[in-house]
C-alpha cells in the first residue's frame, strides 16, 4: 500500500507539475484501483492522504469554523498607474533611502485558502472567511488534483508551515461545465470565481473532484525567520512540490514593474486561468515588517487591477427569455466578437428601462464590457455610426412563448407573463425549482429530465413527481432510461419525503419567498396550515417579510390551484410542518429590539450574531429605520449605512457593545484562552 501511494503520488506529481505521462490513464486508473481495494480490504491502514481521496467521497453535514493562526488580511486596490507610483514613493520613504526590490505575480481570479502541512503532510485545509476565522475544507480540498498530499523532503524545511494559494477553475473546465449547463437548461455560472467557491461550499467531496479544481500556490509562514525574501519562498514552495505559477518576476525599479503590468494587461489571456491583475510587493522580509501595516492592509504591497475588458460590435437582434416568476428578460444577440480571451455572442439587458435609457436600436453599433461575469453587458451606443436602417427596439406587448398580454405591475421594472399556469417556460422552471439543491435536491431529476418529463406530460405540476413511482412502466419505455436509473430516480424522490418544511415551502417557488424568508416563515407558524390561514398583516410583522411579501404569500395560498396542489402534497407525505418543539429562548433580553447588521465583524460571523440576537428575543431588519434599535457596524462597513443610521439617530454600537447586552454571556468566540492573542506571522502573509 505503501508502495503504491508513493507511486502514484510521483505519478500525479509528474503530471500535473512537471506535464509529463509516465503511464497510460489506463495504467494510472488500474494502480488507483488496487490501493483502493487494498484500502478497502485493510481499512485500519488507509492514510489520510492516500492518492483515493483525489476522487472524494466523504459527506460533510457542517464545516467547523477555526481561527486562523496568521490573518488572512486583504490588500489595498487600484486601477491607476499614479497610485503605483505614489505607492512607490511611500515605500521609498518609508524605508529611508534603502535599496528595495518588487516581486510581481498575477492576481488569480479564485478562492484564497490557507493549507497547513505538519511534518510534509497535508492536515487542513482552511478557507478565508472573514480573515480571523475560516471554515476547515479539507476533504474538498484533497480533490485538488495539482495540490501535493504530501511535500517533496527538501534540508530545512519547516515541520509545521502554512501555505496560502488560490483555488480557482480552469477556464476549460468553467466553459465545459456552463456548456453542459446550457444544454440541459440550467441557469449559467456567472464566473469561475463564483464556481469555483461554490464548489469549495459542496458537502459532497466527490462533487467537489468533478469539478476538477486547480490551485497555484504564493506565500509560506512558518515560525521563525526561515527565509529573507518573498522571491526565496516562492521557490521554496516550487522545491516542495507545490504548484506556484512560473509568471512571477523580481523587479528592481518601478519602470520594471510598470512594464511587467503593460506586458500582462494582453497576454493574461492566453492563461488557463482568469486574471483581473497584478500583485506588487516589497521582496525583502525585513523591509516587509519595517513598512508594516495599516489597519485593513499592509504598507509593503498593493494590487494594481485591469480595467474591464471592452469592445464594440453589432447588435443583431434581440430575444426574450420567460422565467419561473414570468419576468420578461431580453438578452441581445451580438455579432461575435472577442472579449477577454472569450467570444462574446450575447450580452444582457436586464428590462426594458435599460433598452430606453441605453437608446438601442437593431443594427447599433454597441460598447459592450465584460467585467467578469459570464453574460457581459452593453454600456453605450455609438451614435456617430448608427446605420441608417437601424430599428428601433418595440418591447413586445405579449408573451413570447404562450402569447398571453404582458403586464407591467406598477413600480416594477419587469414585464410579466400572468399565465402562471399555461405557459410552459414558467411551469417548467417552477419544476425546475422544486428539485433543485437548495430546495427538495432531487437526485436524478436534472433541469433536462424535468424538461422531457413534462414534453411528455408526466409533471404537470410538482404534486405530480410523487406519482411517477405508480408510472414505472412508462418510465421504461423511455431512451435513457435503465432499470438503475429509474432505481435512482424514485429513490430520490422518496428521500425528498423527508426534507424540511422550509425547504419545501421555498421549492412551491411563492414570489419574492427566497430560502431566508422560507425560514423566517416557517420558524414562525411551524405549519403550512398555520401560515395558509395567517392574515397578510400578521404575517408582514414577520423579521424580513414586510407588506409586499406578505399580500403575496396570502394571494398564493387563496388560490384553489395552490391549495389543492398543498393536499396532494400533503397525501403524499412531503412535510408540511416542523417537527418537535419550538427553540425556547436563551432569554428575553432583547425581545422589543430591532437591529441590522453591516461589516464584517472580529469574533463572529454575521450568521452566528443574527442567531444569537434571535436567541435571546431580538429581531433583524433588512434595512434601516427611524423604528431601528440599533445599527451594529463591523469593519468595511459601508458609509451610506452609517449616513443614514446618524441622520435618523439610530444608535450605532460594535460587536462587543452587543455582546454586552446578553445576560452572562462569556468571552467573544476565537478569542485565545486567558486573552492571549494569536500568533502574529513571521513570513509574508500575501
Amino acid at each position: 500500500m505503501q508502495a503504491l501511494a508513493e507511486r502514484l503520488h510521483h505519478l500525479n506529481y509528474q503530471y500535473y507539475q512537471n506535464d509529463v505521462s509516465e503511464v497510460t490513464d489506463q495504467d494510472f486508473d488500474r494502480l488507483l484501483a488496487e490501493l483502493a481495494a487494498l484500502e478497502t480490504a485493510h481499512p485500519a491502514l488507509a492514510q489520510p492522504n492516500s492518492p483515493t481521496q483525489r476522487v472524494g467521497g466523504s459527506i460533510t453535514k457542517q464545516f467547523a469554523t477555526v481561527p486562523h493562526r496568521y490573518p488572512m488580511l486583504s490588500l489595498g486596490n487600484t486601477y491607476s498607474e499614479d497610485d503605483l507610483r505614489e505607492f512607490d514613493e511611500r515605500v521609498q520613504k518609508g524605508l529611508e533611502g534603502a535599496p528595495y526590490a518588487y516581486v510581481c505575480e498575477l492576481k488569480f481570479d479564485g478562492v484564497a485558502m490557507s493549507l497547513r502541512y505538519e511534518n510534509g503532510q497535508l492536515t487542513q485545509g482552511v478557507t478565508r472567511g472573514d480573515g480571523t476565522k475560516g471554515d476547515v475544507v479539507t476533504a474538498n480540498v484533497r480533490t485538488i488534483r495539482n495540490l501535493p498530499l504530501h511535500l517533496r523532503p527538501v534540508p530545512n524545511q519547516p515541520p509545521d508551515l502554512e501555505v496560502r494559494g488560490e483555488v480557482f477553475m480552469p477556464l476549460v473546465v468553467f466553459a465545459e461545465l456552463n456548456a453542459e449547463r446550457e444544454a440541459n437548461n440550467e441557469a449559467l455560472l456567472a464566473n469561475p470565481r463564483n464556481a469555483a467557491s461554490g464548489a469549495l461550499k459542496l458537502q459532497d467531496s466527490a462533487q467537489v473532484a468533478a469539478r476538477r479544481l486547480s490551485l497555484f500556490a504564493y506565500s509560506l509562514l512558518a515560525p521563525g525567520r526561515t527565509f529573507g525574501s518573498h522571491s526565496e519562498t516562492l521557490e521554496a514552495l516550487t522545491a516542495y512540490g507545490l504548484p506556484v505559477s512560473d509568471t512571477w518576476r523580481r523587479c528592481t525599479s518601478l519602470a520594471d514593474v510598470l512594464a511587467f503590468v503593460h506586458e500582462w494587461e494582453r497576454k493574461r489571456f492566453t492563461l488557463p486561468v482568469a486574471t483581473d491583475g497584478i500583485v506588487i510587493k516589497v521582496d525583502n522580509l525585513r523591509q516587509q515588517d519595517q513598512l508594516g501595516f495599516t489597519a485593513k492592509s499592509p504598507r509593503w504591497a498593493i494590487a494594481y487591477k485591469y480595467p474591464a475588458e471592452a469592445g464594440r460590435t453589432r447588435l443583431l437582434a434581440v430575444e426574450y427569455n420567460v422565467g419561473r416568476t414570468g419576468a420578461v428578460v431580453p438578452v441581445a444577440i451580438l455579432a461575435p466578437v472577442p472579449l477577454a480571451g472569450t467570444v462574446v455572442k450575447r450580452a444582457t439587458l436586464h428590462n426594458a428601462n435599460q433598452i430606453e435609457a441605453l437608446g438601442l436600436r437593431v443594427g447599433d453599433l454597441v460598447l459592450v464590457e465584460k467585467g467578469g461575469e459570464i453574460i457581459p453587458k452593453i454600456t453605450g451606443v455609438v451614435l456617430a455610426e448608427r446605420p441608417v436602417e437601424a430599428v428601433p427596439i418595440v418591447y413586445p406587448t405579449a408573451c413570447p412563448a404562450c402569447g398571453t398580454a404582458l403586464l407591467r405591475p406598477e413600480g416594477e421594472v419587469h414585464f410579466r407573463c400572468p399565465n402562471e399556469r399555461g405557459c410552459p417556460p414558467q411551469l417548467k422552471a417552477r419544476l425546475e425549482h422544486y428539485v433543485s439543491r437548495k430546495a427538495l435536491n432531487i437526485d436524478g431529476l436534472g433541469a433536462e429530465t424535468v424538461g422531457r418529463f413534462f414534453d411528455l406530460g408526466l409533471l404537470p405540476t410538482v404534486a405530480d413527481i410523487y406519482t411517477l413511482s405508480t408510472r414505472r412502466a412508462e418510465l421504461v419505455t423511455l431512451e435513457r432510461m435503465g432499470e438503475k436509473s429509474i432505481d435512482n430516480l424514485l429513490a430520490g424522490i422518496e428521500k425528498s419525503k423527508a426534507a424540511s418544511f422550509d425547504k419545501v415551502l421555498f421549492g412551491l417557488g411563492i414570489r419574492h419567498v427566497g430560502e431566508t424568508v422560507a425560514r423566517k416563515l416557517a420558524a414562525h407558524y411551524r405549519s403550512i396550515a398555520a401560515l395558509a390561514a395567517a392574515p397578510a398583516a400578521e404575517m408582514a410583522a414577520v423579521p424580513e417579510v414586510g407588506g409586499i411579501i406578505a399580500e403575496g404569500v396570502a394571494v398564493w395560498f387563496r388560490e384553489p390551484e395552490n391549495q389543492r396542489l398543498i393536499e396532494r402534497l400533503q397525501a403524499a407525505g412531503v412535510q408540511l410542518a416542523l417537527t418537535g418543539e419550538a427553540p425556547a429562548l436563551a432569554s428575553k433580553a432583547l425581545t422589543g429590539k430591532s437591529f441590522v447588521l453591516s461589516g464584517v465583524f472580529e469574533h463572529h460571523s454575521r450568521e452566528e450574531l443574527q442567531r444569537l440576537i434571535e436567541s435571546h428575543g431580538g429581531k433583524i431588519s433588512g434595512s434601516i429605520s427611524k423604528k431601528l434599535s440599533y445599527l451594529v457596524a463591523g469593519e468595511n462597513m459601508g458609509p451610506a449605512k452609517r449616513e443614514k443610521a446618524v441622520a435618523m439617530k439610530v444608535p450605532i454600537i460594535t460587536e462587543a457593545d452587543l455582546l454586552a447586552l446578553l445576560p452572562g454571556h462569556g468571552s467573544p468566540a476565537g478569542e485565545a484562552p486567558g486573552g492571549s492573542a494569536q500568533p502574529q506571522p513571521q513570513l509574508s502573509l500575501f
